[in-house]
């Protein structure tokens, strides 16, 4: 399986798994599935480090790939296909980092973890984090 965390997944499966349900951690525990974080989940923990609204242990420019590192997960850049495909989503979720991670998923034809229940509407494969 082929999986994209949302940020908040990211951010427990980082800092603590235990947030996790136990069929997300698992599946993102296995090593036979391949785990990715995109470029979107960066730049949403850059911002709200910035304006003061999470805590990282370290500048997130060095602990955000360092930690996706030491997980073993892949990071996931935004292309233009990518971005491009987030004005053809249907209007659910007005979140720029939950429709660039949906228009991704789709695109790549990844599992969503996510615990969102908005991204949950959209016509893409959903792992409840």
């Amino acid at each position: 399986m082929r999986l994209l965390l949302d940020t908040h997944a990211f951010l427990w499966a980082a800092a603590d798994p235990d947030q996790l349900r136990p069929n997300a951690r698992a599946a993102i525990e296995d090593s036979a599935n391949e785990v990715l974080v995109s470029a979107g989940v960066a730049w949403e923990i850059s911002i709200k480090v910035a304006l003061g609204k999470l805590t990282v242990p370290a500048d997130p420019a060095v602990w955000f790939p360092a930690r996706v590192r030491s997980l073993g997960f892949q990071a996931l850049d935004i292309s233009a296909a990518h971005a491009l495909a987030v004005g053809g989503l249907p209007d659910i979720h007005r979140d720029p980092f939950d429709r660039i991670m949906i228009a991704q998923a789709q695109i790549e034809g990844l599992t969503f973890v996510t615990r969102d229940p908005e991204n949950q509407k959209y016509p893409i494969n959903v792992l409840k984090a």
